[in-house]
């Protein structure tokens, strides 16, 4: 599931984002999903995110949704 659609995307639940450093190459970080910063419904380069760790990037793929 690509995580462009707000409604996916919980606190909790696994995500690989892309970093605003990491955007040129593409390189995903694997994290829980802490606060979701977008406040639109969706967003065509993903939704923003704040993992655990305080990392920020935009949702490229959900990996483990607890629903």
């Amino acid at each position: 599931m690509n995580g462009q659609n707000r409604k996916d995307i919980t606190a909790g639940i696994e995500v690989n984002i892309v970093l605003k450093a990491d955007q040129r190459t593409g390189k995903l970080t694997r994290g829980i999903v802490k606060d979701i910063l977008t406040n639109s419904s969706s967003h065509p380069h993903g939704i923003k995110v704040r993992l655990t760790d305080g990392q920020v990037g935009r949702v490229q793929e959900i990996l483990n949704s607890k629903r």
